[in-house]
């Protein structure tokens, strides 16, 4: 009985590495405790700047920085896939999952939408999602993406 408790928790805490809230920095990266946590297989190009004028105080970001702000609500749990020189975390993330809920992927919801790039190394599900927003016309497949040197109008 006592074996089949301590299986039962390694089993549970397997789950998912950490968790917390989390705050969308504006290079698209998370701050969930004192880690530096950036999505694992994306990348997100940058576009053109908007503001969300709603909310106080004013937050103006790139699109995909301002999609995942919207959707990164409550707390949010990873599962660590790497380790950068500079100490932040490449990690898989999820919003409201749960043992009994899969929650939603952070880095394929942004894909889906088109605010994110699949990188070479990203699991097959990303590179599909990639082809399919990039078909529909979505986000950054749908308008010129901002070039570094061009200027700001």
């Amino acid at each position: 009985m006592f074996l089949l408790l301590i299986v039962g928790t390694a089993a549970k805490a397997a789950d998912f590495d950490f968790e917390g809230h989390a705050i969308v920095r504006d290079d698209g990266s998370l701050l969930i405790g004192n880690r530096t946590v950036h999505l694992f297989g994306i990348y997100m190009p940058e576009t053109n700047r908007q503001c969300r004028r709603w909310i106080s105080p004013v937050r103006c970001a790139e699109r995909g920085v301002l999609a995942l702000d919207f959707i990164t609500e409550g707390f949010i749990r990873c599962i660590e896939r790497r380790r950068n020189a500079d100490g932040s975390i490449q990690a898989t993330c999820w919003k409201d999952r749960t043992s009994f809920d899969p929650g939603l992927d952070l880095a394929a919801y942004l894909i889906e939408r088109g605010w994110a790039l699949a990188l070479p190394g990203a699991p097959f599900e990303y590179q599909a999602m990639e082809r399919i927003a990039r078909a529909r016309e979505r986000g950054v497949w749908g308008f010129p993406v901002d070039s570094i040197t061009q200027p700001q109008r």
